[in-house]
């Protein structure tokens, strides 16, 4: 059983957190009053979200398995499955619903004028491109791969799922004789944990160079002609988080601010990064230590990223509106419900990584003809900005969606989650089996 360690005071300078925002700040400094040298610093942020996807595969794969395996009951996995699955549907395709409404409301679209044949569908030709292939056919057959290492390879993380379910499924069914390899990839993960831990160090430095790189090439300025969407879609996260999510965080027994408190390094680094999967392995940790039960983190919180993406359907919905506003495209109420409709679906298959939903994007307007793809020539210019949003968004969804699972399954220990939540000092090891104790 992997150790969970008790949070050790340390002083401030030396905390994660205030290192990357530092890092975040400045990189926001040199991008703009040094652009060239913030374009030329994007290695930094590349290399980082390389080095931590990295090691997603194989930490995703040993909390999967030796958590199934460790499981009294196996015939939980498939309940927790259908539960997290229910919760991803109905919370995901609810934050479609605020995105077409906000955008209905607020119309910051209209009064553009834009006329479409002034459009540069070259700008958006490539993520129509790449988004021919987001059928659900190619899909489901992604998810299986060609070989086994080949979903490590390819860094599919419903690949590396697809595999390790039944894997730990069938760890579990041989009982005893499977005790040595449960032993042996249990100390693997201690060691590919404490991995992270040493990686997440260069974070400050992945962050730096990730922000320089976004604020030189874009420039802050280009968020002025799209203002009105930029600040819409920023003011709808954030209402979704505090109120939908607060709300469903308040039913389950935790505050969400004080989950946002929690989880402030992890936050941070996507804020820098643009990336939600640069703080998934940290995610499952930290899961882990607030009282989730292990089972439950190895499946909601990777699945999550590809099934859970609240912060995506608020902007498909919202940003689908805003070009046809911006044209003086009427969209009738069928219309919208078909947008709505097809969003639903394509959301689904769209992974936690930057451009990932402007790529969704395009597949929802394709089938869509009212709208003209090459209306989100509009929106490039200031997407990568949008990206933080959808990423953070999306990483507070996924943090809810496990807690709130773990305790349907009666496995969170409130105990653990009250400390972590209060940052008080937590057991030095997590027991075998977490409980609800409602």
């Amino acid at each position: 059983m992997r150790t969970v360690e008790a949070p050790v005071k340390r002083p401030l300078w030396t905390q994660l957190y205030l290192q990357v925002l530092v890092a975040i700040a400045l990189g926001a400094l040199i991008g703009h009053f040094a652009p060239a040298t913030g374009e030329a610093m994007k290695p930094l942020g590349d290399a980082f979200i390389k080095l931590v996807k990295m090691i997603i595969a194989p930490v995703i794969f040993l909390t999967v398995v030796t958590g199934i395996a460790g499981m009294r009951d196996i015939g939980k996995v498939g309940g927790v499955a259908a539960k997290a699955f229910a919760y991803f549907i109905t919370v995901s395709s609810f934050a479609l619903v605020v995105g077409l409404i906000v955008a209905n409301v607020v119309q910051p679209g209209s009064g553009m004028h834009i006329d479409p044949a002034t459009l540069d569908a070259e700008a958006v030709k490539g993520y129509a491109a790449k988004s021919h292939d987001m059928t659900i056919t190619g899909f489901l057959m992604d998810i299986i791969p060609e070989t086994v290492a080949g979903a490590f390879v390819g860094g599919n993380i419903l690949q590396v799922l697809f595999f390790s379910i039944p894997f730990g499924l069938a760890l579990a069914m041989i009982g005893e004789r499977g005790e040595p390899a449960l032993t042996l990839l249990n100390s693997v993960g201690e060691a590919f944990f404490r991995l992270v831990a040493i990686f997440m160090r260069a974070a400050p430095i992945g962050a730096l160079g990730a922000f320089a790189f976004t604020v030189g090439k874009y420039g802050i300025a280009s968020i002025a002609s799209l203002a009105a969407l930029v600040a819409t879609f920023y003011a709808t996260s954030l209402l979704f988080v505090l109120v939908v999510l607060g709300a469903i965080a308040a039913l389950n027994g935790f505050s969400i601010l004080k989950l946002i408190r929690y989880l402030k390094e992890e936050l941070l680094l996507v804020l820098g990064t643009s990336s939600s999967e640069a703080a998934l392995p940290s995610l499952l940790e930290k899961m882990e230590r607030a009282g989730a039960a292990k089972p439950v983190v190895g499946l909601v919180v990777p699945t999550g990223y590809s099934f859970n993406l609240d912060g995506t359907n608020i902007y498909m919905t919202l940003a689908a509106l805003f070009i046809a506003q911006a044209l003086g495209i009427e969209l009738s109420l069928g219309e919208q419900l078909l947008l709505l409709g097809v969003a639903m679906l394509s959301s689904k298959g769209a992974a936690g990584v930057t451009g990932a939903g402007f790529i969704t994007l395009a597949a929802t307007l394709q089938v869509v003809p009212s709208v003209p793809v090459a209306g989100m020539a509009l929106i490039l210019g200031v997407d990568r900005f949008m990206s933080e949003c959808r990423a953070l968004t999306n990483f507070v969804g996924n943090a809810v969606a496990t807690l709130v699972v773990s305790r349907w399954e009666g496995q969170l220990d409130r105990t653990r989650l009250a400390s972590a939540l209060n940052g008080e000092p937590q057991p030095v090891a997590a027991p075998p089996v977490e409980t609800d104790e409602d």
